[in-house]
């Protein structure tokens, strides 16, 4: 009995669009947050991915071993892997000297590993079907791989590209508009889109993240990180209370 309860209770949100609101200001967050303990703090990329590594495997054990969906343990995660996610790309990008483009391309290979293992071991990387702890912990280490690749991307469009920020925000809205066009109007799988979508947000929110922090010279509004990142966190607080959600009751 317990089994086929944990077979059919789900603790994901619905995808609606609250849930994309929430996560674009959530990966903004990321941004904002993972740099004020970096680099504010003058912590280092290193401790900072320590740091944020502990509270992420907290969250993500809390999450996993709770019995429904409760959507601050949720959203408290997503939080987690998008500043986790900051770091250590920060990290393996700069620190580790690989560049943009190589932590980029290895956190890509390790995504579409993660994706791959998940679907020989389930046989499905469709967030419907995350209703017990094995999914979860693939769930959840997908997303945070997802985080991190998000973050190189960001970085690279901003810099190497020479787009800056608001050119790099530019460029991932409109890839989200046409993932949302094909959801709409083709037929493609609903899966692969909301991947695609899921990982197009961290990027954007590095961007909007690094545009609100950065210094005026190199084309930020050189906000406190602190101050950005306390006003990310009320706007989701307000959002998630405001339109509560709801997990999908379908059964598999």
């Amino acid at each position: 009995m317990n089994s086929t309860l944990e077979n059919r209770l789900s603790k994901v949100p619905d995808v609606t669009l609250v849930f994309w609101v929430i996560k674009v200001a959530a990966t903004t967050l990321g941004e904002t947050g993972g740099d004020a303990v970096s680099m504010s703090m003058n912590l280092g990329y290193l401790i900072g991915t320590a740091i944020f590594a502990a509270l992420f495997a907290v969250a993500v054990t809390a999450q996993v071993s709770a019995r429904c969906y409760n959507p601050l343990l949720y959203w408290a995660t997503i939080i987690a892997t998008t500043t986790v996610g900051t770091t250590l790309a920060d990290l393996v990008d700069r620190s580790l000297g690989i560049g943009y483009a190589g932590g980029a391309s290895l956190l890509f290979a390790l995504l579409i590993g993660s994706l791959l293992v998940w679907y020989r071991s389930l046989g499905s990387v469709s967030v419907d079907t995350v209703r017990t702890k094995k999914a979860e912990m693939f769930y959840w280490v997908t997303i945070m791989f997802s985080q991190t690749l998000g973050t190189a991307l960001g970085d690279w469009t901003a810099d190497t590209a020479a787009l800056g920020y608001t050119g790099g925000a530019a460029v991932f809205s409109v890839l989200l508009a046409v993932v949302a066009a094909a959801h709409f109007w083709t037929r493609i799988s609903r899966t692969a889109i909301f991947w695609a979508a899921f990982i197009l947000t961290r990027p954007l929110g590095a961007v909007l993240g690094d545009l609100l922090d950065k210094p005026v010279s190199v084309g930020g509004l050189a906000l406190s990180r602190f101050s950005a990142s306390a006003v990310l966190l009320s706007l989701i607080l307000i959002v998630m209370y405001s339109f509560p959600q709801r997990v999908s009751q379908k059964n598999h």
